[in-house]
């Protein structure tokens, strides 16, 4: 069965990389198409910006009375960025963990889209932000249990990380044993 597991991953592996192989493609076919009609796209999408009174006034009252408890999250979310940043900083080179670059899971881009008021572009600056933080700890924590914990669970876990089908089965001692050192390298992708 673990030879099968292994053969499924691989087949996984190897599917996640022709994912992203085609996804490169067609992000560089947008960038000629985009730099092709640049300036005709732009003219075409600030038709659909809405202005900045007109988008209040078109706000339900409750939207804008619970826009505070939103924007409160930035205090949480600037504490869990600094201090999962400080953290692998600190302890990553102990353990000989390989750094998770911040830049690859915090991406702000969306203010250049001309369609977006400034309300609009501010709040998909926080979400960019929020969301970036959460898979860039997601990805920290990982990289933490494989090499603290890399025992799978008992149940089923809902939305496992991408490292953790190479952990360990439950109740597997003698694996885990056999194993843990070699799964604390691996790092491959990194």
């Amino acid at each position: 069965m673990k030879r099968h597991l292994d053969e499924l991953l691989e087949r996984l592996r190897a599917l996640q990389e022709e994912i992203d192989a085609e996804y490169q493609r067609a992000i560089q076919e947008f960038e000629q198409k985009r730099a092709q009609l640049a300036g005709e796209l732009a003219r075409r999408q600030r038709r659909y910006k809405i202005g900045l009174l007109r988008y209040l006034r078109q706000s339900r009252l409750l939207v804008v009375l619970t826009a505070p408890v939103i924007y409160a999250g930035w205090i949480p979310f600037l504490l869990m960025d600094l201090f999962v940043t400080v953290y692998q900083a600190i302890c990553f080179p102990v353990y000989r963990i390989p750094k998770v670059r911040r830049a690859d899971y915090i991406v702000f881009d969306r203010e250049r889209l001309p369609y977006l008021n400034i309300i609009e572009k501010i709040n998909c600056f926080y979400c960019s932000y929020g969301n970036g933080v959460a898979a860039y700890t997601r990805e920290v924590a990982a990289r933490t249990e494989q090499y603290w914990c890399p025992i799978k669970h008992a149940r089923r876990l809902k939305a496992a990380h991408e490292r953790y089908p190479r952990f360990f089965d439950y109740g597997d001692a003698a694996g885990y044993r056999q194993g843990l050192e070699n799964l604390r390298r691996q790092y491959e992708k990194d």
